[in-house]
């Protein structure tokens, strides 16, 4: 059965929302806690993650009508 199937309402949809949001914030956060353990990223690194300006350029085509 797909878990899917069994949401019955906006409320019951919200809640099965948050906890999949929870569970990929929870594994980000242990991935992230893996990163910092093994020196691999420390506090100057989240600085410079501060400053970082990292908007996609748009590219537009020179013939766009």
């Amino acid at each position: 059965m797909n878990a899917l199937n069994s949401i019955n309402s906006e409320e019951e949809l919200n809640e099965f929302k948050d906890l999949v949001a929870r569970f990929f914030a929870q594994k980000a956060q242990k991935a992230i806690d893996e990163l910092w353990d093994n020196g691999v990223i420390n506090e100057d690194t989240i600085e410079q993650w501060g400053a970082e300006h990292m908007r996609t350029p748009y590219k537009y085509a020179s013939n766009r009508s």
